[in-house]
């Protein structure tokens, strides 16, 4: 029980912090834009490369959500193929970059996503296996994988605040936290809320690079 209320502690301190908030507050303001007049201002290939990088980032939460919901019932099948996914979904949004930024770029992006599953898949075993044995750890490794994250893409592309990353990529560790406490509890309705907040905030995170992406590289936009 202590463990399980110190690792809350430190999510709601991340959902509240003033990095965090700002972060979907813009993201909120951003998608209402996506949603209106500005899509007539950006290139059809800027809208077919947020569309695609949507797609990848939405399933990055289906099928951890998948893994999840698989522990929830103890279904170990489940859980292989919801792993199996998440990993080939992660190999699919390297390759994006790749395509960008080069290979290595690729590469370490394949890696940074692969401490990010990890840290959640930590999270979601200690839960459901280890009767929250080791979630700490996990939030822990969640938080400084998202600063990771944020300071490499940040690095190669100067159109991505760091600060702003590191918002967006906290509230996302977040959202996985309060999924997996959710569903461990049996509150469905709270987890569909989630779900519905987790999906837009992929939304903003994959507008937010295809946006960048655009600004960074013109002859291809």
């Amino acid at each position: 029980m202590k463990s399980i209320a110190l690792s809350l502690a430190i999510l709601a301190a991340l959902a509240l912090s003033p990095a965090a908030e700002a972060a979907t507050h813009q993201g909120h303001a951003a998608a209402g834009t996506n949603a209106t007049s500005a899509d007539t201002r950006i290139s059809t290939k800027q809208a077919a490369t947020r569309a695609v990088l949507r797609d990848l980032w939405v399933e990055h939460v289906f099928w951890i959500r998948n893994y999840v919901t698989a522990s929830a019932a103890n279904n170990q099948t489940g859980k292989k193929i919801a792993a199996d996914q998440v990993v080939a979904n992660a190999t699919a949004i390297s390759g994006a970059i790749a395509s960008f930024y080069g290979k290595p770029a690729g590469d370490r992006m394949l890696t940074l996503l692969a401490g990010h599953w990890g840290a959640v898949k930590e999270y979601s075993d200690a839960t459901f296996d280890k009767g929250g044995k080791g979630q700490i750890e996990a939030t822990s490794k969640l938080i400084a994988n998202a600063k990771e994250i944020a300071a490499f893409l940040a690095s190669a592309n100067p159109n991505l605040p760091e600060a702003t990353l590191v918002g967006l990529l906290t509230a996302h560790g977040a959202h996985h936290i309060t999924q997996v406490q959710q569903i461990s509890k049996a509150d469905y309705t709270g987890e569909a809320t989630t779900w519905a907040a987790m999906r837009s905030h992929m939304f903003t995170i994959a507008d937010a690079l295809a946006d960048a992406l655009a600004k960074q590289f013109p002859e291809k936009f």
